[in-house]
């Protein structure tokens, strides 16, 4: 007897695709694990974990009295802590009731759609994506409305947001540094995107939210700045994770944020709606030994020089072997465009080279490839000769 999935699921899967092909699929399954291997696919640590984080996890792990692992949600020390944060970063007083910790930048996403999407509501989100926007969406009955970015300076088409708003759209995803191209928006983009929201809040009769996806706001590089878009736009959720500071991916927390400037009657009705989300959508809180640990973890961070070192060494290579690529501003990743126009077969030709890389198609860019500087030092040296014979 035949077992047949959901349509529901069905949807998701088309949705995720080209990463459920790569992630199931030979030229990753036969090549991760595999001796010899320099691996650029994803965000994943190729070192060892950070001392602190060894160090913190082991210390909370000890339990100080009965209720040290009883059931945890929205611990006031965690949000007093993330409130500090936040007003030493931005300068304004976020209220501790306004802080929803997570299960990293996903748990945050999909809280705040669950608890602003109705079914058939439109949520705009920003091409190329991180991958499991558009699945989110549809998981919470609404409708994905893809908007590219501006091509080669990865900009924010501000005229393209305008022209897909329509008066079904209930949210905008952005996500600065945006991962994968690493632009950094600035306070311009976010005050010309301000307006057009407000606008068109106002012409629809009901707020238009900002989901701002802040993953990578502490890995900027050459001195850049990154501001959040939540100082422009009041009616903005801010959403991050600790995982990619700590180089953690695996330790799942992080929080969602409604600032001061939102007016305080629609946050005191967030407030509720956000909560009962977090309880509904798999008990999505950060599990107590995280909790517990988060003032230590809150002031670590990989060495993030370190990574602009790499991201340099590789730019420069690349360029000079003849590679068209562009130099982030943050994040992760490079985005070298592909030699031949097939992606995924030159990321099978690297892969013969023993260098595994993400094919571009799998970020909404085909004819790229994305390389992940989480990679360590040596691996990137062992790579620089077989990006050369491939590109040969």
């Amino acid at each position: 007897m035949t077992v047949a999935t959901s349509t529901r699921v069905q949807a998701l899967r088309r949705a995720a695709d080209p990463l459920v092909r790569f992630y199931t699929g030979p030229l990753y399954r036969e090549n991760a694990a595999r001796p010899g291997i320099c691996d650029f696919a994803f965000g994943n640590p190729h070192d060892m974990p950070l001392e602190g984080l060894t160090a913190a996890l082991r210390a909370h792990s000890t339990p100080r009295n009965k209720d040290w692992f009883a059931y945890k949600n929205n611990e006031p020390a965690s949000r007093e802590l993330v409130v500090r944060s936040l007003r030493d970063r931005d300068g304004v007083p976020y209220e501790p009731e306004d802080v929803f910790m997570t299960n990293g930048n996903f748990g945050g996403l999909a809280v705040a759609l669950d608890a602003v999407v109705d079914p058939g509501d439109e949520v705009i989100f920003n091409s190329p994506p991180w991958f499991f926007y558009e699945a989110l969406i549809l998981d919470r009955g609404g409708v994905p409305v893809r908007v590219r970015v501006v091509p080669d300076s990865w900009d924010l088409d501000l005229e393209a947001i305008a022209r897909a708003i329509t008066p079904r759209t209930r949210a905008v995803i952005v996500n600065s540094p945006h991962n994968p191209t690493g632009r950094i928006y600035p306070p311009d983009t976010w005050r010309a995107l301000a307006q057009l929201l407000e606008a068109r809040s106002r012409a629809a009769g009901r707020p238009i939210y900002l989901l701002s996806d802040e993953a990578y706001c502490r890995i900027v590089f050459d001195g850049h700045r990154f501001e959040s878009p939540a100082l422009h736009y009041p009616d903005t959720m801010v959403i991050y994770t600790y995982g990619k500071t700590l180089l953690a991916p695996g330790e799942r927390i992080g929080y969602l944020a409604l600032p001061p400037l939102m007016a305080r009657e629609r946050r005191e009705a967030l407030r509720p709606a956000l909560f009962v989300a977090q309880m509904v959508t798999g008990w999505a809180f950060p599990n107590a030994v995280l909790q517990h640990a988060l003032a230590e973890l809150d002031a670590l961070s990989i060495d993030v020089a370190r990574i602009q070192h790499r991201r340099d060494r590789l730019v420069k290579a690349l360029r000079e072997l003849g590679y068209s690529v562009h130099e982030p501003q943050g994040t992760f990743y490079l985005l070298p465009r592909a030699p031949i126009a097939d992606d995924w077969a030159f990321a099978e030709r690297l892969a013969r080279h023993d260098v595994l890389c993400l094919p571009g198609e799998v970020v909404e860019l085909p004819g790229y490839f994305r390389l992940s500087l989480t990679a360590n030092d040596e691996m990137v040296e062992r790579a620089l000769p077989a990006l050369a014979a491939a590109i040969r």
